[in-house]
């Protein structure tokens, strides 16, 4: 691994320390001025050893052990690799856990117990040169000790803060993810509701206004025809048209009121405006007839001012619906319709129309999406809706309704 330049710089002051520590002993002994006889062969092995010491620190970051006990080996008969043990021991209780450390200190004290043996000061007794080395050696080499336990406790606090910090940045973060998806989803939410808004007053708006247009296109088609038509009749066509219109108007009123409102679920089984609701269908049957339909009602509805406002506004939108689709699909065909239920049995709604008599209206008469609208509203209400055409030509549709006892 490359080193860094933090590294390179305590590796060349420590190898300058290491080196300096000759001339600081001769500094030492000069100071002293004991006379010294050491024999030749003793300083050369004593120089080599300061030369392997300076080589071998080199090596006590990826060897911090070995490396002391060489030095601490050198120590028991040189002096000059004392700079190198000491920082040899700072590197041991630096890296390696306290026992090594102690282990590693306890054999430096044994080193100076030899030194002192094999090197005496001149003119002191033999006992006194052995305790004196030991209390040097354990003195300095303990010290150094201390310092670099001090040193590895100050470092693991430092990364453990630092990990701390990450940590606490990581959850920072998270926790910021976490705010920036809750944000997306409430803006999703936010978006499916006004989506699902817009369903339902596109719904409302097609059963109302294609209900009204219908009847104001039977009339004004009526009128177009009738080129004969007398100033009493075209004058009553129009006076229907008008009323129609206006008709179509108090519906468009009352649907946006209903919308505003919020309320899906009313206590009878009107409507907001009063109209849309098991009450309207017989006034709904009237209005599709004085257009020229044929139409049939057949009401079996037990108390029907108690049917929920949800099943009461979904009938009437089902025989609504039916009665545009049937003068758009089978103009001039009778129509049956029938109504029945109670409490605990719930509201059955049922439209058949006759095949039609004349020749059929073209694909362009309709899409389709009334009955898909329809069904998506009896299923909102919690009821059911199937409808097809019949063996003789004609079309159904049945409803039902949930009516709780």
């Amino acid at each position: 691994m490359a080193r860094s330049v933090r590294r390179w710089a305590q590796d060349l002051l420590v190898f300058g320390f290491v080196l300096a520590w000759a001339p600081i002993m001769a500094v030492v002994h000069a100071v002293d001025g004991a006379p010294r006889d050491v024999p030749e062969p003793v300083v050369a092995a004593d120089t080599l050893a300061w030369v392997a010491a300076a080589a071998a620190v080199w090596a006590r970051r990826r060897w911090p052990v070995g490396t002391a006990l060489f030095l601490v080996a050198l120590s028991t008969f040189s002096e000059l690799v004392g700079g190198a043990m000491l920082v040899a021991l700072y590197g041991v209780a630096l890296r390696r856990p306290t026992r090594t450390a102690a282990a590693v200190g306890a054999a430096a004290v044994a080193a100076g117990l030899v030194f002192g043996a094999l090197r005496p000061e001149p003119g002191l007794p033999f006992a006194f040169n052995l305790l004196f080395a030991a209390a040097v050696g354990g003195v300095l080499s303990f010290a150094v000790l201390g310092w670099g336990m001090y040193a590895r406790a100050r470092r693991s606090l430092v990364e453990s803060l630092r990990e701390r910090a990450v940590r606490a940045e990581g959850e920072a973060r998270a926790q910021a993810e976490r705010v920036r998806l809750a944000e997306r989803e409430a803006v999703l939410l936010a978006d499916r509701a006004r989506l699902s808004e817009r369903e339902r007053i596109t719904r409302e708006m097609h059963d109302v206004l294609g209900h009204r247009l219908s009847l104001l296109s039977v009339h004004a088609g009526a009128l177009e025809y009738r080129r004969d038509a007398s100033p009493e009749e075209v004058a009553g066509a129009a006076g229907v048209i008008r009323d129609s219109a206006h008709k179509a108007l108090e519906d468009l009123r009352e649907v946006i009121g209903m919308l505003r409102s919020d309320d899906d679920d009313g206590g009878d089984g009107g409507s907001a405006g009063g109209g849309a609701g098991l009450d309207g269908i017989a006034a709904l049957v009237e209005e599709s007839r004085a257009a020229g339909m044929d139409v049939g009602l057949d009401e079996d509805v037990a108390e029907p001012g108690a049917a929920p406002g949800a099943a009461g506004r979904s009938a009437y939108r089902v025989v609504q619906e039916c009665l545009t689709n049937a003068r758009k699909h089978a103009p001039g065909a009778r129509v049956a319709v029938r109504v029945a239920g109670g409490p605990g049995d719930g509201l059955d709604v049922e439209v058949v129309s006759d095949p039609c008599p004349g020749p059929a209206p073209g694909p362009g008469a309709g899409s389709g999406a009334g009955l898909v609208g329809l069904s998506e509203r009896v299923a909102l209400a919690g009821g059911t809706l199937e409808h097809g055409p019949r063996a003789d030509g004609g079309f159904a549709v049945r409803a039902w309704l949930p009516w709780a006892p």
